[in-house]
């Protein structure tokens, strides 16, 4: 992993993403460096889940170049699974597997695509469950956990790939708003930690408290980036202040 400040982690160059005629991307160009927690807010539809998605191919730019860990991702000859394993995704949604028990949910990979012996992957597994508080439900199904733990345990399944950086995807929007606490408890220890994360969510308050820098989307742009005392007490873009009266109000 690169550490120092000079070679970023994740480097993104003039990223556009088309979806036909209609552009959801305009020529992004960001750094985020080991240790980074960046959040992505913005409006509903301002290409910030699409950015997300781009930065592990799960969305192909129609321009531009995303380079991860000095590699050249976008490139079609680089073997984009193999970096996929050390970019740990959360989605809104838990896409848990309903027929797996829940240690068989977070063994799966590490064993298929890590060559992990089912020992190591199952101690793993179950030192991250013991962390967010989990670990008796280990043998239990994904339809026997509340939306809370099910997006806890997705957190602990990206987790088990030890990951060099985790995308979060508005991973508190679907569930109960009593539920939200528990999974941002789990990320503000991460945070603590210094995984470096991005996370696209409409958390303003979390973001304010765990953020090292708050970056604005609207219209497939990024307006204005800063750290969270800046971005939040004052914002320059007329844009932004409109978002956050509305949202902070």
């Amino acid at each position: 992993m690169n550490g120092n400040r000079t070679q970023p982690l994740i480097q993104v160059k003039n990223l556009g993403k088309n979806f036909g005629d209609m552009k959801v991307l305009k020529r992004i160009n960001v750094d985020i460096h080991q240790g980074d927690v960046v959040f992505v807010v913005g409006p509903s539809g301002s290409g910030k889940s699409t950015f997300l998605r781009c930065l592990n191919l799960l969305e192909e730019p129609t321009e531009g170049t995303i380079t991860f860990e000095g590699t050249d991702i976008t490139n079609p000859k680089t073997d984009i699974d193999k970096h996929r394993q050390k970019m740990g995704m959360v989605f809104q949604q838990f896409n848990l597997f309903p027929h797996m028990t829940i240690m068989k949910n977070l063994t799966i990979a590490p064993i298929k695509l890590q060559g992990k012996k089912p020992e190591e992957a199952r101690r793993t597994a179950m030192g991250l469950l013991k962390r967010v508080g989990l670990a008796d439900r280990a043998d239990a199904y994904p339809s026997q956990l509340s939306g809370g733990q099910k997006q806890r345990i997705a957190i602990v399944r990206a987790l088990c790939m030890k990951p060099d950086v985790m995308l979060f995807d508005e991973p508190t929007s679907a569930l109960d708003p009593e539920m939200v606490g528990e999974v941002l408890e789990v990320m503000r220890e991460l945070a603590r930690e210094k995984m470096t994360m991005v996370v696209v969510t409409h958390e303003m308050g979390f973001a304010k408290e765990v953020a090292t820098r708050v970056m604005f989307m609207d219209d497939g742009y990024f307006m204005e980036e800063n750290n969270p005392a800046d971005f939040f007490g004052h914002p320059q873009n007329e844009r932004l202040k409109s978002f956050l009266s509305k949202v902070l109000s």
